[in-house]
């Protein structure tokens, strides 16, 4: 089922490496594009200790999967503002949010050429 949400270009699969096993970790999430026109995708975690924004913030460096687009990206976490907008436009793609949306991090996952990672 996974698959059919990822192909249906309405949730992010991406692939982070993990803080502590040094693993490659997917997470499929729900995301909104940033409205900047540079490609990128928000993302938030619903805890504080989500393990994969704490591998986010370990090592920013990714693989993102949307639809049948995939790139390299940086995770950047994201100020203030650009959190409360980011979960507002979660809020409003997604319906009544889940329990606790906006409680943890939030990134811009921002692609990026080669070489930059």
């Amino acid at each position: 089922m996974e698959d059919e949400l990822l192909a249906s270009g309405r949730f992010v699969r991406f692939v982070a490496r993990g803080s502590r096993s040094g693993l490659d970790r997917p997470v499929t999430v729900g995301f909104v594009d940033a409205e900047d026109g540079s490609g990128a995708i928000l993302v938030a975690a619903t805890a504080p200790d989500a393990a994969w924004a704490g591998n986010l913030l370990a090592d920013p460096a990714c693989h993102v999967r949307v639809g049948d687009r995939s790139f390299d990206a940086v995770a950047e976490p994201l100020d203030r503002a650009e959190h409360a907008r980011a979960i507002r436009g979660l809020i409003l793609r997604y319906g009544t949010p889940a329990e606790g949306l906006g409680h943890g991090p939030s990134f811009r996952l921002r692609p990026v050429g080669e070489g930059e990672r």
